[in-house]
């Protein structure tokens, strides 16, 4: 008996060392998908995640890149290709923060901050889609947040890089529609990762102030979401950003 229905299926989720990107992970795999394991600095935590999946019956491997480096991606690509022969799902998670007001933002917190979560998704995306055309089949599936669409103080960068993001899977949607291959955007709110743990009580009590449910996500709320917009089921639904923050954006 099949599992889902995108058992077999290859993915590749950048930033799946730790928090929304492992939960993906491993939520795909009990899905039956191969998952490619992206990681940066944490090999040890992506072998982890690998062991994890394997454990359960299903193939996984761990591929170093910073997204936002074109060889780096490049040669990560090549790698699952070699290993699978295809990319069939793209999670586009791997995201970074330097925050800060506008008025004493450096020019290098801003890049970092473009390159990494608006021009690294650019970047994995355009090397995985040339496969994806050619099977005729595909799904990407861009991490956002719910900055992008409201914005929050001290996070101009960040807000502007999410925010490039629905505008990216808009367009996207629209050029390769007809190739079965959907293109949607999740944005999440605040999700109990190590990022929120990192908070002051005091400014987790401001933040659940903006949240009309009261407390925060876990990753698994953005995880399912995630495999069911990867799955068959959602083969209609291209061109979205979905939001999963409690009510935030409303």
């Amino acid at each position: 008996m099949k599992r889902s229905d995108i058992e077999g299926k290859a993915a590749l989720v950048t930033g799946a060392s730790k928090g929304i990107g492992k939960a993906i992970a491993l939520r795909l795999a009990e899905q039956g998908v191969k998952v490619a394991v992206n990681y940066n600095t944490s090999p040890d935590a992506a072998n982890e995640v690998v062991e994890s999946i394997e454990d359960a019956g299903v193939e996984a491997i761990a591929v170093h890149a910073d997204v936002s480096d074109i060889e780096q991606v490049t040669a990560m690509v090549d790698e699952v290709n070699r290993t699978w022969g295809r990319i069939d799902i793209l999670v586009n998670n791997a995201g970074i923060i330097d925050d800060g007001l506008l008025i004493r933002m450096s020019d290098k917190a801003w890049d970092r901050v473009l390159a990494t979560n608006l021009t690294g998704t650019f970047y994995c995306t355009r090397a995985a889609l040339r496969g994806m055309m050619r099977g005729r089949w595909g799904r990407i599936i861009n991490i956002g947040s719910v900055v992008g669409i409201r914005g929050n103080v001290g996070q101009a960068n960040y807000s502007a890089s999410k925010a490039g993001l629905i505008g990216f899977t808009k367009a996207l949607a629209k050029e390769i529609a007809t190739r079965n291959i959907t293109v949607n955007t999740i944005t999440p709110g605040y999700i109990s990762t190590d990022t929120v743990a990192g908070l002051t009580q005091e400014q987790k009590n401001r933040i659940m102030t903006w949240i009309p449910q009261g407390h925060f996500g876990k990753v698994d709320d953005v995880a399912h979401l995630a495999a069911f917009v990867a799955s068959e089921k959602a083969s209609y639904m291209t061109g979205q950003v979905i939001s999963v923050d409690g009510g935030m954006a409303i």
